[in-house]
């Protein structure tokens, strides 16, 4: 190893995978190279959706240094699937930071849930220094769409074992205020909290036009008013007036089309209640590769963005800077009391629809219909919101400011000046 300071950050997925964490931490690792950290990467070779990857097991990418160990990859398909592979991943972790080289600091993401956990362990066997990039927060996640009980032996012992972790942490990087909040609630220090959110490159997604664009033909959407939900249809998101809105739509205006892009574990269900309703307003297509992400968000005219009430400070989808960075409006239909919602309502760049402040009977799916109405009658008022969006991703958002954040806190945590 080097004189640069050295790190090692652990995920389960890197690049050349589309996972959103992956992509994330390929910049990070990548601009903190630029920046003279000698960067590793742990991760596995597994796919985001399933299979394995056909890549080297060692590589040095881009400066970065990638080592990858093999797991096993049954992918996003089934639940059993999905824990092998974390199981398999953790503790092939373990091992590498009880064993393997030591560096001036570990940071651990979320992919696999308890990863952490980890890190916690080498800190306590070995004094390997470790901080967390809480992406989201586990077993919180599972404990709020009822997969695990949280007042039963099984959530009480896995949240005591998440929360020693955060606690054991020489630092944290949440996501927002809700977050941060549930995190000091863990009983981790407020000097150890710093927010950092996520981010996209300005060259990377920006507005293009629709005669521009490339896929407008490609997938059938001229002469649409596109409503699109892009990326990861995910056990923390909700459907239920998003897609009542498309049933509104469907023969009643023509013009209105939703379009789905990506996929995730509630991917089957959205596409099986458009079969039932014979929707022909709805369309679901795989993820685009990375250099066309451009033009598959600038589809879209208005961006659609939910959250479950219960995923609040849980998870902050990311998915909100790519529609900022593409200058378009979102329709958020999730928790006004969310990290995402106050970012929308603070600056001003789209609406939120908070259900739970509605008395049921489809009120909350009216008001999500006027809403996409609305913005499909006054283009003047949602080209006004984009701009807004576009100049707000560019102050706050954008991969070199959020990774120069980054870059200042590792320096001051490794003692570099």
């Amino acid at each position: 190893m080097s004189d640069a300071p050295s790190l090692l950050f652990v995920n389960q997925h890197y690049a050349p995978d589309l996972a959103s964490t992956a992509q994330h931490l390929t910049d990070l690792a990548e601009h903190l190279a630029e920046e003279g950290f000698e960067v590793h990467v742990l991760c596995s070779r597994g796919h985001y959706l399933s299979g394995e990857m056909d890549v080297p097991a060692d590589e040095t990418r881009n400066g970065v240094h990638v080592h990858r160990v093999r797991t096993t990859a049954f992918g996003r398909e089934s639940m059993l699937g999905r824990i092998a592979d974390y199981a398999s991943f953790f503790l092939q972790v373990l091992w590498w930071l009880l064993t393997g080289t030591r560096y001036d600091a570990v940071v651990s993401l979320t992919t696999p849930p308890l990863l952490p956990v980890a890190g916690a362990v080498a800190r306590a066997l070995r004094g390997q220094r470790y901080g967390i990039w809480s992406m989201d927060l586990h077993p919180e996640a599972e404990q709020a769409v009822g997969m695990i009980e949280s007042d039963g032996p099984l959530g009480r012992f896995l949240q005591r074992l998440a929360d020693w972790s955060y606690r054991q942490a020489a630092f944290t990087v949440d996501l927002g205020p809700y977050m941060k909040a549930r995190i000091r609630g863990k009983g981790v220090s407020e000097k150890r909290l710093h927010t950092i959110p996520v981010w996209n490159k300005k060259t990377e997604i920006y507005p293009i036009s629709e005669e521009e664009n490339p896929l407008v033909d490609e997938v059938g959407l001229e002469d649409k008013f596109v409503v699109m939900y892009s990326g990861n249809a995910g056990i923390g998101h909700r459907f239920d007036e998003v897609l009542g809105a498309a049933a509104r739509f469907d023969g009643r205006n023509e013009d209105i089309h939703f379009l789905f892009v990506g996929s995730g574990p509630r991917r089957e269900e959205i596409e099986s209640f458009a079969e039932r309703q014979s929707l022909s307003n709805l369309t679901y297509l795989d993820y685009f590769p990375r250099d066309q992400i451009k033009y598959s968000l600038s589809l879209a005219h208005v961006h659609l963005l939910t959250l479950r009430p219960s995923f609040a400070g849980i998870a902050v989808p990311g998915k909100l800077y790519g529609i900022l960075a593409a200058g378009r409006p979102v329709l958020m239909v999730g928790p006004e009391a969310s990290d995402t919602a106050e970012t929308i309502r603070r600056h001003e760049v789209g609406t939120v629809i908070d259900p739970g402040q509605y008395n049921g009977n489809g009120a909350a799916t009216d008001s999500v219909v006027e809403t996409i109405h609305a913005l499909y009658e006054n283009p003047e008022h949602r080209d006004a919101l984009g701009e807004r969006g576009r100049e707000v991703f560019l102050e706050r958002f954008e991969q070199e400011r959020c990774c120069d954040q980054w870059a200042a806190l590792l320096r001051q945590e490794v003692g570099v000046p």
